[in-house]
């Protein structure tokens, strides 16, 4: 079996491969699975920098995640900006914190 067939991808991922008005990705399934496992994992391993950022500085968790999505979807960066606030949305699951809002990497 291949591995990529065992990775449950969340439909809020495979949502932003999907242009508005259809409803099949535009993307394969594996390269969706391929950028879901990127995203989760930059989600997974920024969690503790942005605790802790939070806890020295005592920043609005909101701007501290604004923050992040912009330097994430940075032309110089590996991710679009919807994957990028995909990361920071996770990201704030992770630690309980409130969801950023909608458009917080544009």
């Amino acid at each position: 079996m291949d591995d990529s067939s065992q990775i449950i991808i969340p439909p809020s991922f495979t949502a932003l491969y999907v242009p508005p008005g259809k409803t099949r990705p535009t993307e394969t399934h594996a390269h969706i699975a391929q950028r879901y496992e990127l995203c989760e994992d930059m989600a997974t391993m920024l969690s503790g920098t942005a605790a802790e950022q939070q806890f020295k500085t005592g920043c609005d968790t909101t701007e501290l995640l604004q923050s992040m999505a912009a330097t994430l979807a940075a032309p110089s960066g590996m991710l679009q900006p919807n994957e990028a606030h995909w990361v920071v949305c996770r990201l704030a699951e992770l630690l309980h914190w409130d969801m950023p809002p909608a458009g917080i990497s544009d």
